[in-house]
């Protein structure tokens, strides 16, 4: 399905850098689609030197994306789980969940249909076969792909439901004193498209429960449960009260000296089994990363 999208005007920067800066397209890329005359102002195609004024409104239209192979990679996966009808994985940091663009080779993906061959379901389509949730690149921790349909479907009814047992730990920036619930819609940011952000205006609710673990000088070490699953929401929720993901460099305050990238890992994950009915509940170490970052704000 085709996308516009809508570019506001801030009387300063060309278009093909102003929608590079408020989208997911690459500078060249944005120029290739003004050039291509999929990019109007005031229903009229435009020069990608063209520079907005303020309250001006360009419209993007982004065509199909091409289908590309995606092709089985043998890259070492962290499985802490595995039937015929699921497995759950332990992602590293740093590993994209499934290719897109800029990202065709070394993904999760990629991995998964080398140890699983054709052994994972169909329903969210060839670029994302088995993958049920995701978790962003340089986040850490566990999810869980489905083989088949019938358990794809019966572990995307128990995400629908909230009843999907998700917690994370992370270190956030600013110390919290008390456990709290962040319930704040979240829809995808009006002038820059790449980030999403707590709004009324085309959102979902959006619950994130925290609780404090341990308070350092000018950091907190917080559990979280996530109560629903929207883009980014935990970075975008701790954010929104004043306490950013340490690390986080698109919500956050950038980047401290220990870091590289956010502090945030998916530490456990409990579900029904779509088949046996049974509760699996599992849980991973924190990563490397995490406790030398704790180490060194003690």
């Amino acid at each position: 399905m085709k996308e516009n999208l809508e570019i506001y005007g801030d009387g300063e920067n060309r278009l093909d850098k102003l929608i590079s800066e408020n989208s997911e397209l690459s500078r060249s890329a944005a120029a290739k689609l003004i050039e291509r005359g999929l990019v109007t102002v005031n229903g009229k195609n435009a020069d990608k030197k063209t520079v907005l004024k303020s309250g001006e409104i360009a419209v993007v239209e982004i065509p199909e994306p091409e289908v590309r192979d995606i092709l089985p990679e043998n890259i070492p996966l962290d499985i802490v789980y595995e039937d015929a009808d699921l497995l759950v994985v332990n992602k590293p940091k740093g590993m994209v969940v499934h290719p897109a663009a800029g990202h065709f080779s070394g993904t999760l993906v990629n991995a998964l249909m080398f140890h699983c061959k054709d052994n994972l379901s169909g329903i969210n389509g060839e670029i994302r076969p088995g993958i049920v949730h995701r978790i962003d690149k340089d986040t850490s921790g566990l999810l869980i792909v489905a083989k088949n349909d019938f358990a794809h479907i019966g572990l995307s009814e128990q995400i629908k439901a909230h009843s999907f047992t998700r917690e994370y730990q992370t270190v956030v920036c600013g110390n919290i004193k008390q456990d709290g619930t962040v319930n704040a819609p979240i829809g995808r940011h009006k002038l820059d498209r790449k980030k999403m952000c707590v709004t009324a205006e085309n959102s979902r609710e959006a619950i994130t429960h925290y609780s404090v673990l341990r308070n350092f000088a000018g950091y907190t070490h917080l559990a979280v449960m996530l109560e629903t699953g929207r883009t980014h929401q935990i970075r975008v929720h701790l954010s929104y009260i004043g306490h950013p993901v340490a690390g986080d460099e698109v919500y956050g305050n950038g980047k401290p000296k220990w870091l590289a990238g956010q502090c945030l890992h998916a530490k456990k994950i409990g579900f029904v089994h779509p088949r046996t009915g049974e509760y699996l509940e599992f849980d991973s170490d924190l990563p490397e990363y995490f406790k030398k970052f704790l180490k060194e704000i003690e």
